[in-house]
């Protein structure tokens, strides 16, 4: 595919120059006479680069790769090499800084003129070859973690005879928690495995303690309250995700204190915590236990009603409510 290089100047003589020099290399030009021009014409276009003249009037390079970036914020950014008469060592810098990618003196050299651009597509293109593979591989490595986390929360949710599935349900009530408070994508994949793993202490915590269908004693509660520091001390040192360790160890702190292992109330526990606090609660409410079974949809929306302010962040207790009166089915419960 031909390469496509956008020319913007407004001396009608340097874009028929530069449109004649590129197109005898079989490059697909496009010539603009303003930097508002090329915004427009941005809207609907991807060329392979800009070519972008500093000196125009009404709004010149600079200003021009200004609007340009904002208006790629979300998308990938065009290159921008900018063209100049000048032989100022100062506007090549402020151009360098503003992100162009190299500067082009005139008048033109065709052969200077078509060997930096070509290079400079080649570059871009490679660097975007290397980008994508990376992403591939990085997706690749998610996916086996996450297969292995899964694997590691079932073991978990395992030594528990009524908690089938609890650590999946909290990482998705936790990731739609996030997603409805404004996460980022990357951090709502966080805070999932994050929830996935909250409980991983258990590991450590006799089956006949986990499962006892009494009461526990006060000394089978203090072995029950160490499992965060336990799930802590296992997940903090995975270098690659050192957040991880902080579901695990500080979901069951309240709001308004009073919680457990740390004492810790309002903003200085860690918000991805406090999220999880409320999903691992509800899941808890919409779960069977061996004295009863999945409380009705209403007990358990008084609850975490209750608990605002108290057990819970009321911001996130809040979109919890939100998601709870939008499921008229009660479909998130254990089934």
């Amino acid at each position: 595919m031909a390469e496509w290089v956008v020319v913007v100047d407004d001396d009608v003589a340097n874009l028929k120059m530069a449109g004649f020099i590129l197109s005898k290399k079989n490059m697909r030009v496009s010539a603009l006479k303003s930097g508002s021009g090329l915004l427009e014409f941005i809207k609907d276009n991807t060329p392979d680069l800009i070519l972008l003249d500093i000196h125009m009037p009404q709004m010149d390079g600079f200003e021009t790769l200004r609007r340009l970036r904002e208006m790629q914020k979300d998308r990938e950014e065009i290159p921008v090499i900018f063209l100049t008469a000048d032989e100022d060592e100062e506007a090549e810098t402020r151009g360098l800084q503003a992100g162009a990618v190299d500067f082009i003196k005139k008048p033109f050299v065709p052969d200077v003129l078509t060997l930096r651009v070509k290079h400079m597509i080649e570059l871009i293109r490679l660097q975007r070859d290397l980008a994508s593979e990376v992403e591939k591989k990085t997706k690749e490595n998610e996916r086996l973690s996450l297969h292995v986390v899964k694997t590691l929360a079932n073991a978990i949710d395992a030594k528990d005879t009524y908690t089938n599935g609890h650590s999946g349900r909290v990482a998705e009530y936790s990731k739609e928690i996030a997603r409805r408070y404004g996460y980022s994508q990357k951090r709502q994949d966080s805070i999932y495995m994050m929830g996935l793993l909250h409980d991983v202490g258990k590991i450590g915590v006799p089956d006949a303690v986990i499962n006892k269908p009494a009461r526990l004693t006060e000394e089978e509660f203090e072995t029950i309250k160490q499992h965060p520091i336990q799930g802590a001390k296992i997940l903090k040192d995975i270098k690659e995700m050192p957040e991880l360790a902080t579901g695990a160890r500080w979901h069951h702190e309240r709001y308004g204190g009073g919680g457990y292992p740390d004492g810790l109330s309002g903003e200085d526990i860690p918000e991805e915590a406090r999220i999880i606090a409320v999903a691992d609660a509800y899941d808890a409410m919409t779960s069977r236990r061996s004295y009863r079974s999945v409380l009705p949809q209403e007990t358990v929306r008084s609850e975490i009603e209750k608990g605002k302010g108290t057990q819970f962040d009321p911001a996130f207790a809040e979109i919890m409510l939100q998601m709870i009166d939008e499921d008229t089915e009660y479909l998130m419960r254990e089934r």
